[in-house]
């Protein structure tokens, strides 16, 4: 890794150590990058002419500022979620245990920075460094759907330089370029053919098949087996917009992000997993285990753990390790918006945004190694009986399905000092109602939204906005997949959502 490379991934990773769940786009786009376009909830956002934080929306916007400037921004988010009616089966059927209903969520940080810097009268460079894209869920230890999903984490951190330039008096365009650093965590408890909840009436089965030699057999470290991967990726983006003078009271702006396409590469871990017969001849003492006899046409023990006879318990594997990678995508979208002054004081603005989700099909997760003696968890998970694909390690279906999102504001000028601000909007979920999961139970989401800009003096002014979400009720029904979408095992999980979320957003902006 070059020492840029280095740098960057420090810095993302100092702001992205701050965060948690976005809520305020579906899926997993995040708008929070303006308190001032906050209060309006994000209508007119590149339209309207407020501040630095304009450019990372719309870069052709920009130049409109005519002054030098910092923005510095924070978003404090308090995600108040719950769910109820949760119930689960192990792949061998059996009921799962843990709570039916619980409170999930908590309270993030987001935070932004823009500047901007008129180099002639027509022409301005701005920088931002923001977070586009970024979810989180940590389910509590016992939660009931642990077998499908303990913890989801992405991070995307951008920072961000652009060109502003005025074309004519009317209309101005402008492009960026950014430098995306992404990061992300998948965990999940691993469900070994119900081991976990067969428990000591495995005690038995190993009885008859030992000749009375194991009675106590049962494994209680299979219930905290653990798999988790982790891997990051740097990668170019770009945006490109324009900013229209329709009348002297209406503008309009478009303004297009690229979508970005990641590969994070990182560990596949996972712990506490049984030794079968099968693998016993490659362990490093061999003689160290009793293998369960097979009996044809009653039992395979190959496939049964084996006994472990330091301690007369069902055998433990020693933690396994496997390079991995994971192809992330985050989708191009457009923004249309208006900004009308109605008269001195008051101004409507509004939004439409088209975000191509299509592209996000499934989470795939790749062996990342190429000689076989280093393949520790592919050579279980690629085999036909389980994900039935060479090198996979881990697979869960998505099928997005493209969205827009409708916002609409309102911005009067209460006094020189005061200018306050209202809005409305409206996102439409892109999770397919079928492939629905713990991990993101999203669902379509309004949201109210309040703001207050406070201008002091020519030297400075401020920012402050106040949002509720609310998210439709949604259901989750999960099961699991392998590579060709067919259903693995008896494993499911179903549970009820409830989500709403609160949050506070605060802006500095410092003219030069």
């Amino acid at each position: 890794m070059t020492n840029n490379k280095i740098s960057l991934a420090l810095i993302a990773a100092a702001i992205s150590s701050t965060l948690t769940a976005g809520v305020n786009a579906a899926g997993y786009k995040l708008y929070e990058q303006s308190t001032s376009a906050m209060g309006n909830a994000y209508a007119g956002r590149g339209a309207q002419i407020t501040d630095a934080s304009v450019g990372f929306t719309n870069p052709a916007a920009l130049i409109h500022l005519k002054k030098a400037q910092y923005a510095f921004g924070l978003n404090l988010i308090d995600v108040d979620g719950k769910y109820r009616n949760a119930q689960a089966a192990s792949a061998s059927g059996m009921p799962v245990s843990g709570p039916q209903s619980d409170d999930i969520g908590g309270i993030s940080a987001i935070p932004h920075f823009h500047y901007y810097q008129p180099l002639t009268e027509t022409l301005g460079f701005g920088l931002s460094l923001a977070v586009p894209f970024g979810t989180k869920s940590d389910y509590d230890d016992d939660f009931v759907g642990r077998y499908f999903a303990q913890k989801t984490e992405l991070d995307v951190v951008a920072l961000q330089g652009a060109l502003s330039y005025q074309l004519t008096d009317k209309l101005s365009v402008g492009g960026a370029l950014a430098v995306n650093y992404a990061k992300g965590t998948l965990s999940k408890y691993k469900d070994h053919g119900g081991l976990c909840e067969l428990g000591a009436n495995i005690n038995n089965t190993y009885a008859q098949l030992s000749g009375g030699a194991f009675t106590d057999v049962a494994q209680d470290a299979y219930c905290d087996s653990v798999y988790q991967v982790k891997g990051d990726d740097i990668q170019p983006g770009y945006s490109l917009g324009l900013h229209y003078a329709i009348t002297e009271k209406l503008k309009f702006a478009l303004s297009y992000h690229s979508e970005v396409d990641y590969t994070l590469k990182g560990d596949s871990t996972i712990a506490n997993t049984p030794l079968s017969g099968e693998y016993v001849p490659y362990s490093q003492n061999p003689e160290q285990y009793w293998t369960v006899p097979t009996i044809t046409g009653v039992v395979n023990g190959q496939k049964l753990p084996a006994i472990d006879l330091a301690t007369g318990k069902q055998a433990i594997n020693v933690p396994k390790t496997e390079a991995s990678k994971l192809k992330l995508h985050t989708p191009q979208s457009v923004v249309i918006s208006l900004d009308h002054q109605f008269n001195n004081a008051l101004s409507f603005q509004f939004s439409a945004t088209w975000t191509e989700w299509s592209q996000f099909t499934d989470i795939t997760i790749m062996s990342d190694v190429d000689e076989a003696s280093e393949k520790t968890i592919s050579t279980s998970t690629q085999m036909p009986e389980n994900l039935n694909n060479k090198g996979y390690i881990g697979y869960i279906p998505e099928y997005w399905h493209n969205t827009w999102a409708y916002a609409l504001g309102a911005t009067y000028q209460y006094s020189d000092e005061y200018t306050l601000k209202a809005g409305f909007a409206r996102d439409f979920s892109p999770v397919d109602s079928k492939y629905r999961s713990a991990r993101i139970p999203s669902d379509d989401r309004s949201w109210l939204t309040l703001g207050l800009h406070y201008q002091s003096q020519k030297k400075w002014s401020a920012d402050f906005a106040a949002g509720m979400m609310f998210m439709d009720d949604s259901s989750v029904l999960d099961h699991e997949y392998n590579a060709q979408d067919t259903r693995l095992y008896n494993s499911s999980y179903q549970a009820d959502y409830s989500i709403k979320a609160y949050v506070l957003s605060m802006q500095f902006n410092y003219f030069l």
